[in-house]
C-alpha cells in the first residue's frame, strides 16, 4: 500500500483514491511532464577553470586556442526550447557575452564572458521572459 505524500492535497486524495480502488493492492501511475513557459535553470559560473570549458565543449571553433580562465558562464533552459533563440538575442543585447552554446531543440543557452556581462545577460533574461513574456522564472544562482 501507497504511503508517500506529495505535499499536494489534491495529489494525495487521488493517490489515498487510487490506493482504494486499487486490485491486489498496487497502483501504476504514469507521471507526464507538459513543458510550459518556463525558465528552470538559470546559473552563474562566477570564475570557471578551464577543464569546466573543456568538457562543455567551449573550447572549439573561434573560441579554439583562447585562455578562458578568469571567464564567467552563464546557463539558462527554457522551455519551449525555441525561446532559446530569443534569450541568445537578449543576452548579447544586454551584455557583452559571447554564445558559447544554444540549442533550439533542448532549449538550453550557454553563454561566456566577464562576469558583470554575464549576470547581465542572465538576469536581463530572467526579467524580460518574467515581466514581458509571463513565463514562470526561477531564481538565479551563483557559484
Amino acid at each position: 500500500m501507497g504511503t508517500r505524500t506529495y505535499n499536494n492535497p489534491a495529489v494525495d486524495a487521488f493517490l489515498a483514491e487510487a490506493y482504494r480502488h486499487a486490485h491486489n493492492g498496487k497502483v501504476r501511475v504514469v507521471q507526464q511532464m507538459v513543458p510550459g513557459k518556463e525558465i528552470t535553470l538559470a546559473h552563474v559560473i562566477g570564475t570557471s577553470e578551464y577543464p569546466i570549458y573543456k568538457n562543455l565543449g567551449l573550447d572549439i571553433g573561434f573560441h579554439a586556442g583562447e585562455d578562458p580562465t578568469g571567464s564567467s558562464i552563464g546557463i539558462l533552459h527554457i522551455t519551449p526550447p525555441e525561446s532559446a533563440v530569443i534569450a541568445a538575442d537578449i543576452a548579447v543585447k544586454a551584455g557583452d557575452v559571447d554564445i558559447g552554446f544554444m540549442d533550439r531543440f533542448s532549449g538550453t543557452l550557454i553563454v561566456t564572458g566577464d562576469r558583470a556581462e554575464v549576470d547581465s545577460a542572465i538576469e536581463s533574461n530572467c526579467e524580460y521572459f518574467s515581466d514581458a513574456l509571463g513565463y514562470f522564472v526561477c531564481p538565479i544562482s551563483h557559484e
